[in-house]
């Protein structure tokens, strides 16, 4: 046993409770054996646990767990003198070399001074995109951030992949976006008033396994349940009938993908043809009615949206849409829009419409009724608890003004310099000569990975703290092993979910790894700027500041938080709820000209004058159906079929890809498609084959799986397969990563949001034989002293 595992123990045996952790997945007490973690129980408060958590108990000591300080070597030659060349084009398959923490720290360091020197900081790029992981205080995006605020600050990025376009046009119809996502209408609310839930997207069950933070109790599915008993109908529109749990019995409307817009328009239709949608709303409520009904109606281009209209598009038959328009504007309804709308070419446009068609029926603001924005996509969507003003790690400010939307990277570094339009300015990409990254997964995120591939021997340096050797890691040139929450003390204390649990250190730290704030700590000293990022506190000290802050803001709210010695010796504790069910703008609707939105008129805004003076050539000033690149209504569509991408049932993201729960579901070691029965049979494909899915961005191989419960015409891959190029052959991933295929594309010139579900593939059954995969091998290692001789 270590001298850190012995004081490891000591402290765990002078508690009077179980040892904690929380992770997005869930909060558990923790098993110990033999200083190894064998267990992981889920808190009794949890409804619904979810199984992804056992998923890490096998990667802590796993083959792939990075131990040491690494440098790649080609890299680490060129510093040394031994080559002038780097050898960029090695990255992901180039050697690495073990370093001392000392000789680590040092380099960072004189690479950072190199570059800033050289460049200035804003050539440094550290967006640093992911959800890394839970805790409050070792929340990896706010500890880089803050140290390279403290040298200078950095470019940015801005959005999510998760729903860029929304955050980018939802602003411009009702004001703001973030604020209101995490105040929707409640479950309760759905429960008690609800008539007819009508889902574009649907509401995925597995996606609500997560919460970002931590979350104690899993509300989605028995929220679904509650609804479904209490008579609530649902309607599923999705090429997925999986896309809500059978138990809600619900009507399966199967759309083609990328064509919600047309159907709302057309829903909009009815409602104006008949005389159903609500004036008294539209008139007191919004504004820019009157161009967006010219155009459903066909006065301005002689097309009229029509249910027969949209029935060519979606493949939905009219006489579906128009009964279900009247069956919206008869009961209370509530429109619920799915993220996953907005991943896709002009995907700004599903939101807009789904708000407009939500106003033309006039129930925003009431109990049960209006729109919501992506239920069941996290845990938090629909829980009836106020945002909690939980204290965060302060990151200083960031002297660099220099961004991009956060999809736009490859551009970014292909392209410096050039222009680009985002929500109405014209900005110009940066040089970029280090990409720093904690805490995120670019080739898990990003769409055209070979595209990536080669934007990413672009920078001189790129540096990441990781701690197991997936793609971002392979493809960096030093890599900083950082630890896992199981491997230290932190507090889990998400502003979205009321469950505080004091994560303790469960096991030593594997190998050489350290936390992220250790790691910035040491390259601050080598860089004179210690004081300033640590403040003179460690960890802990930390933790107890961000805790004590955080009691005294909810204090000023009327909740009470234990004193931080009590928490840690409790272990965890519960806040209420609001007593009250949360409804969307009812404020708004009950007084718009003492709460009135924050766009130009203070309406909700079904046109806007402010996006129609931006001038965009592929974005007008209204909700508006556009036809994207690819999709199955293409004149050139010869057989391809449609491939989607949603969110891994197993794993967050591409977070424990090699552990046992998600290896559980391959196929011959392949990531699954889901596949029609009757597309299967018309290509020679049987369930369990291996199947070769390619189109001019690359190919890659996965194992079939036939399923009624996906349209015709459709393929589902879901994302999360570790990036695993055939560097000599021609598969672009052996392992099965959906992203080789997907276009690199901005929604529009408005948001720049990712467009990964417009995307035709071919596809034909493998011949090749078997394939050897290596996304969850390690690359090969080489000591110091064997390097230096």
């Amino acid at each position: 046993m270590t001298d850190d595992q012995n004081d490891i123990q000591n402290k765990a045996s002078d508690m009077r409770r179980p040892l904690l952790t929380s992770s997005h997945w869930g909060s558990f007490t923790v098993t110990v054996e033999n200083d190894q973690v064998t267990g992981l129980n889920p808190l009794k408060t949890d409804k619904d646990p979810s199984p992804i958590g056992e998923g890490i108990i096998d990667v802590l000591d796993h083959p792939t767990r990075i131990t040491a300080p690494m440098v790649r070597k080609s890299w680490l030659d060129k510093i040394d003198g031994k080559t002038d060349d780097s050898k960029p084009e090695q990255r992901g398959r180039d050697r690495f070399v073990a370093v001392s923490w000392q000789k680590a720290e040092q380099l960072v360091a004189d690479e950072l001074r190199r570059v800033i020197g050289d460049h200035g900081n804003e050539s440094i790029f550290a967006g640093s995109y992911g959800w890394a992981s839970a805790g409050r205080f070792h929340h990896a995006q706010s500890q880089i951030h803050r140290f390279l605020n403290c040298v200078g600050g950095y470019t940015k990025s801005v959005n999510t992949y998760s729903f860029a376009a929304a955050e980018v046009i939802v602003p411009h119809v009702i004001g703001n976006f973030r604020d209101h996502i995490y105040h929707q209408t409640s479950w309760r609310s759905v429960i008690e008033n609800t008539e007819l839930f009508v889902a574009f997207g649907g509401i995925p069950a597995k996606n609500g396994q997560i919460g970002q933070g931590g979350l104690g109790n899993h509300i989605q599915r028995s929220s679904m349940q509650m609804a479904a008993d209490n008579d609530v109908s649902f309607v599923n529109i999705s090429p997925l009938r999986q896309d809500m749990i059978d138990q809600l019995d619900a009507e399966w409307m199967p759309i083609r993908p990328n064509t919600d817009t047309a159907m709302m328009l057309a829903l909009c239709h009815t409602l104006i043809a008949e005389d159903l949608y609500d004036k008294a709303f539209v008139d007191r409520y919004t504004t820019g009615f009157s161009p967006f009904a010219d155009y459903v109606m066909g006065r301005t281009d002689g097309i009229e949206k029509t249910a027969d209209w949209a029935a060519a598009i979606t493949g939905i038959p009219a006489g579906h849409m128009i009964n279900l328009a009247r069956r919206m504007a008869n009961q209370r309804t509530m429109i619920s829009l799915s993220w996953s709308l907005t991943r896709q070419q002009y995907g700004e446009e599903p939101y807009w419409a789904g708000i407009v068609l939500a106003a033309l029926i006039g129930q925003i603001g009431l109990p049960g009724g209006g729109f919501g924005m992506g239920y069941s996509a996290l845990n938090a969507i629909g829980h009836n608890i106020n945002h909690l003003e939980f204290a965060a790690l302060p990151q200083g400010k960031n002297a660099i003004g220099q961004f991009i939307p956060v999809a736009r990277i490859s551009d970014m570094l292909l392209h410096p310099g050039q222009q680009f339009r985002y929500n109405g300015g014209e900005y110009s990409y940066p040089d970029i000569r280090l990409m720093y990254w904690a805490g995120g997964n670019p080739f898990h995120h990003h769409q055209d990975l070979q595209r990536m591939v080669k934007a990413w021997q672009k920078p001189e340096t790129i540096i990441v703290h990781e701690w197991c050797w997936n793609a971002n890691a392979k493809f960096a040139d030093i890599v900083l092993p950082c630890t896992t929450t199981l491997e230290r003390q932190d507090i889990a204390m998400s502003p979205r979910d009321n469950h505080v649990v004091s994560m303790d250190q469960s096991i030593a730290p594997v190998g050489q790894a350290r936390d992220d704030y250790q790691i910035l700590s040491g390259i601050a000293e080598q860089m004179g700027c210690v004081d300033a990022f640590t403040e003179g506190r460690d960890a802990e000290e930390w933790q107890r500041w961000l805790y004590d802050m955080s009691r005294q803001s909810l204090s000023r709210h009327g909740k009470v938080m234990p004193d931080y010695d009590t928490f840690r010796e409790q272990g965890w504790f519960v806040l209420p709820e609001q007593d009250e069910p949360m409804v969307l703008l009812k404020d708004f609707r009950d007084d718009p000209e003492k709460h009135p939105l924050q766009t130009p008129s203070g309406r909700i805004e079904i046109s806007s004058e402010r996006i129609a003076g931006f001038g965009l050539d592929d974005f007008p000033g209204m909700p508006y159906w556009q036809e994207p690149d690819e999709w199955l209504g293409a004149a050139d569509l010869g057989g391809r079929l449609h491939m989607i991408n949603n969110q891994p049932h197993n794993k967050l993201h591409s977070q424990l890809d090699h552990g046992k729960v998600s290896v559980a579901s391959r196929i011959h070691g392949h990531e699954p498609m889901m596949i029609n029965p009757a597309d299967a049979a018309s290509r020679g494909i049987n369930d369990g084959d291996l199947v070769h899915i390619s189109n001019n961005r690359g190919s890659m191989i996965c194992g079939a799986v036939l399923d009624d419960d996906i349209m015709a015409g459709v393929i589902l891959v879901s994302t999360g397969a570790w990036y695993d190029p055939d560097f000599d052959g021609e598969l672009s991933c052996k392992h099965g990563n959906p992203n080789v295929l997907t276009p690199d594309i901005g929604t529009s010139s408005l948001a720049q949001g990712p467009a990964a579900h417009s995307c035709l593939v071919t596809i034909t059954p493998w011949t090749g034989g078997a394939i050897h995969i290596t996304a969850h091998q390690p690359p090969e290692i080489e000591d110091e002293t064997k390097y230096s001789n």
